[in-house]
């Protein structure tokens, strides 16, 4: 209990520290992002209402007159019950309605993809690891090419092969033009978000297998020449369970705690990634947000990013503690 204890007041304390910090930069920027971003705004002819006005210098660190410390609990309260400001590029939009509606398209893509990726890059490994000093490690550096690639080179050629040059696959969007309600719960509308997201997958599971591939081979050629290993084989047990239940377990430790690390990225989205493909995620609303200077919303991203980094981490320290019990007793 004391390990868990441990990790829980350790990420409650980063998540605070992080929040601070969010609260403390617009305010150590020179100028004001405030007073910019309600600038841009009037040019535009929009209304600002007063409550807009206040939420806004507020959480870009504009001087409320109110005392700091009244406007560092103000701003913990808003961002603890979702306010986290409006856009000014979507306005009168909120900046939790937006990231609201591009998080599922990343978590949906990046997530699954990234799993696809694991899973692939450990199989994989586990048996080009079996098999070292065969052909198949020759598998190793083509995995590792692949991963070398610029996203966007791969995400261009892929492109180019499958919806230029044969129109297998649509190059841009999520879904098909043909919903123009926009999303709905259909089967037609999940078949369509499956061949549009075709391309975007393989994307990243072409250029993150290797890794996963490489580390897990790495580590069964390790792990298998290790004496309890060759205990176990000379005991007459089956290579499967040799391999599978001694060796590939105790490997796959340092993958998984890579794999949490990624996980929680997953919210940044693939941002070349998504603006290749016009994909509606974190990645490409990210990029609207610094074309149009709309701090509230980078702001907003940067926080939810953050957030997500520090929950993924917390979930992978509990499971990890849980499958590797030396954790709990080090840790």
């Amino acid at each position: 209990m004391k390990y868990y204890a441990r990790r829980i007041a350790f990420y409650a304390v980063t998540l605070w520290a992080a929040l601070t910090l969010n609260f403390f930069i617009p305010r150590l920027m020179p100028g004001d992002p405030a007073d910019i971003m309600l600038a841009k705004l009037a040019r535009v002819g929009r209304d600002i209402p007063p409550a807009v006005e206040q939420s806004i210098r507020l959480l870009l660190g504009s001087d409320t007159g109110e005392p700091l410390g009244t406007q560092y609990l103000t701003y913990l309260g808003r961002i603890f019950s979702g306010d986290l400001g409006v856009s000014v590029t979507q306005y009168p939009v909120s900046v939790a309605t937006l990231i609201g509606e591009s998080l599922p398209w990343t978590i949906g893509l990046v997530g699954i993809s990234t799993l696809f990726a694991f899973l692939v890059g450990i199989a994989g490994g586990i048996w080009t690891g079996a098999k070292r000093g065969t052909w198949i490690d020759g598998l190793i550096p083509a995995s590792t090419l692949l991963q070398s690639v610029p996203y966007f080179w791969l995400a261009l050629l892929l492109v180019y092969f499958f919806s230029v040059q044969n129109t297998w696959f649509p190059r841009i969007h999520a879904y098909g033009l043909e919903f123009t309600s926009g999303p709905e719960w259909s089967w037609a509308f999940v078949g369509s978000v499956i061949y549009y997201g075709t391309l975007p997958a393989l994307t990243i599971v072409l250029s993150s297998f290797g890794g996963w591939l490489l580390g897990m081979r790495n580590m069964m050629v390790s792990t298998l020449s290790d004496d309890y290993v060759t205990t176990a084989e000379a005991k007459g047990l089956r290579n499967s369970r040799v391999l599978l239940t001694y060796a590939a377990r105790n490997a796959i430790l340092p993958s998984i705690a890579g794999f949490g690390i990624s996980l929680g990225f997953v919210v940044a989205g693939s941002i070349v990634m998504e603006q290749v493909f016009s994909y509606p995620g974190i990645g490409k609303l990210l990029i609207q947000a610094v074309q149009n200077n709309d701090y509230a919303l980078m702001q907003g991203i940067f926080l939810i990013i953050t957030v997500t980094v520090l929950a993924a981490n917390f979930i992978m320290d509990l499971v990890y503690g849980f499958i590797d019990p030396r954790t709990r007793h080090n840790g």
